[in-house]
Order: C-alpha cells, then sequence, then structure tokens
C-alpha cells in the first residue's frame, strides 16, 4: 500500500444505478438519518451531559484571555481607572509596587466539526462510513449546544467547502440536521487544503472536531499540523468500515478489476487470501501510522469502526477525555 493509500471497489456496470442517486443511496436514505428513534438516543447522550456539566453556565476550558475569572493568571501595572479591587495589596506593603492581579477567563468554547464528504467516504452498503460521520456529528453538536458552546459545522472534501456559522442553543439541533443532509458531496479527499481553510475561515480558535478515513495521510499530518500552528486544539475521529479495512471474510476473489473511487486509475488483478490479508496489514499500518502521529504530536485520535453504535463511541469519547471535557 502506497503511502496515501485510496479505498478501491467493483466497477459498476453502466445499468446499476450510484449510490448517490439510486433509491437505496445517499438521497433517498437522508430522511432516516435523525428519525425518532435518532433523536430518543440523543435524548440519552443530553441526560448524560447534564450529569458531565451539571452546575455550568460557561464552558470549563481556559482561554488566553485575563479578565474576570477566578484562576490567578499573573500581574500587571496598575493604570488609571483600573478597578482597586484587583489590586494586589501584599505586594503593595511588601515592595510598594502598585501592581493589579489578573485572573483567566472562563468562556464558552467554540466548537467546529469537519466532516470529510469525499468520494472515499461515499463507499460500502448506503454510504456507511458518511451516514455514520454524519451522526457522530450531529451528536457531538447536540452535546456541545445542550452545554451552551458556540457549535459550528463544515463539510469538505477536494471540491466541497460548505460552513454553517457557529450557533448556540439546544434548539438549534435542527439546523444543524439540515445542514448535514444538504450538504454537496463528492470530490478527492485533500485535508491539507480543507484544514488551512478552516483554519483561515475561523475568528476564534477552539475546539476543531475533524471526523475522516483520513486517506490522505500526507494531507492529514499537515492539516491537523496546521490547526495546531493556528491555536486550535484538534481532535481526530478515523472512521472504518470493518469490512474495508480487512476485506479477508468479504468472499471477494478471483479475477476482478478495480477503480480508484477518487481518480480515473484502474487495474485488472487476481485477488486470493494471500493478497487480501496483505492488503489488511497495510491498512493496518496506516491507520497506526497516522495513531502515532496525533498522539506525538499531543492530537486526541480515536478510532471509529462502523459497526459501533455512534452514542457508544461519543460515550468512549467522554470516558477518554480530550473532547468535550
Amino acid at each position: 500500500m502506497a503511502a496515501r493509500p485510496r479505498l478501491f471497489g467493483r466497477r459498476r456496470s453502466r445499468d446499476e444505478p450510484s449510490p448517490a442517486r439510486g433509491k437505496s443511496g445517499a438521497r433517498a436514505a437522508d430522511g432516516e438519518l435523525f428519525d425518532e428513534a435518532f433523536l430518543a438516543r440523543l435524548e440519552l447522550l443530553q441526560v448524560i451531559a447534564r450529569r458531565l456539566f451539571r452546575g455550568r453556565q460557561r464552558a470549563e476550558r481556559k482561554t488566553r484571555k485575563v479578565g474576570s475569572g477566578l484562576e490567578f493568571a499573573d500581574h500587571r501595572e496598575y493604570s488609571p481607572g483600573d478597578d482597586i479591587r484587583n489590586l494586589d495589596w501584599n505586594v503593595l506593603m511588601r515592595l510598594d509596587q502598585t501592581l493589579v492581579r489578573l485572573y483567566e477567563e472562563d468562556e464558552d468554547l467554540p466548537i467546529r466539526i469537519a466532516v470529510d464528504v469525499s468520494d472515499s467516504m461515499a463507499t460500502g452498503a448506503a454510504i456507511q462510513k458518511l451516514r455514520y460521520a454524519q451522526q457522530v456529528a450531529a451528536a457531538l453538536a447536540y452535546v456541545g449546544l445542550a452545554n451552551l458552546d458556540r457549535v459550528g459545522l463544515t463539510c469538505m472534501s477536494g471540491k466541497v467547502h460548505t460552513t454553517l456559522p457557529a450557533v448556540r442553543g439546544k434548539g438549534r439541533i435542527f439546523r444543524v440536521f439540515e445542514f448535514l443532509k444538504g450538504a454537496p458531496r463528492g470530490g478527492p479527499t485533500d485535508l491539507r487544503a480543507a484544514c488551512k481553510r478552516l483554519a483561515a475561515e475561523s475568528q476564534q480558535p477552539g475546539l476543531t472536531v475533524v471526523i475522516s478515513d483520513f486517506y490522505d495521510l500526507d494531507g492529514a499530518f499537515d492539516g491537523l499540523n496546521l490547526l495546531r500552528f493556528r491555536k486550535h486544539e484538534p481532535v481526530a475521529i478515523q472512521v472504518l468500515d470493518p469490512e474495508e479495512a480487512d476485506p479477508t471474510g468479504s468472499g471477494l476473489r478471483g479475477d476482478v478489476r478495480i477503480v480508484d473511487c477518487e481518480g480515473t486509475g484502474e487495474q485488472d488483478v487476481t485477488l486470493t487470501a494471500a493478497t487480501l490479508r496483505a492488503y489488511a496489514a497495510a491498512h493496518a499500518r496506516f491507520c497506526e501510522a497516522l495513531e502515532k502521529s496525533c498522539r506525538g504530536r499531543g492530537i486526541p485520535y480515536f478510532r471509529a469502526e462502523t459497526s459501533v453504535p455512534f452514542d457508544d463511541l461519543v460515550l468512549r469519547l467522554f470516558r477518554q477525555g480530550g473532547i468535550l471535557r
């Protein structure tokens, strides 16, 4: 497998409908993304979020701002007009210096959730990975809104970049649903360009959750590092289809023609059990390299298989920390 793996799939016949347009495809399935069962599961997450954030009216994360918080940050010289209640009287009496105590200010946490909508996410039965990523994004947005944070979303690929400006309040979750269902899709994976644009359009750095299969290893490294450089707190959630990661049990054998779902390349190959095992091992090395890079840079990394219910994944994110804590 090359350094930047691409997902391959069987070529469809001319008479076979595209998954994005067929009756069982993306648009037809959109109405089932956020049905009543999904909303009921979000309500359970809300109960858990209420326990986690009980008694807080503002987000707990500290910013680099100084203001009216409770935790001491630094001193500075007194200037006319400063509140004398902030004078450090101990310093004045002992050193005869007029200094003002500064405190770290708590404020709501800007959250940006970026969903990869490239062609590699739209593979598998009923574009399983993309649907899963959309549901995880909606669940994280719901928890953030319930916690009185400002939440914005971005759908991105090499040709798509559309943004929902940050909103606040639990009732705004329906705007999130509509945005995720109606956003354009398709194009190659280009995480470097997508994260660069994401960082440029964010007026205030905050928690930035990138949900993708990350089938652009070099671009993923550069994009996540760029977010860190721009003072964001990136979180990587890698969405994987178990059969895609390890197709040894798929029954796929013999002479086939495979095509690059994000390009024009195609190749005739003979698939054997040994070939599929080699592919599964290469895919595992790719995921391990991504995880090692994120861990080494202090970026929280989570691997999310589509076989795991989305709410179980979100609960794991809470328990392990690094996101919405």
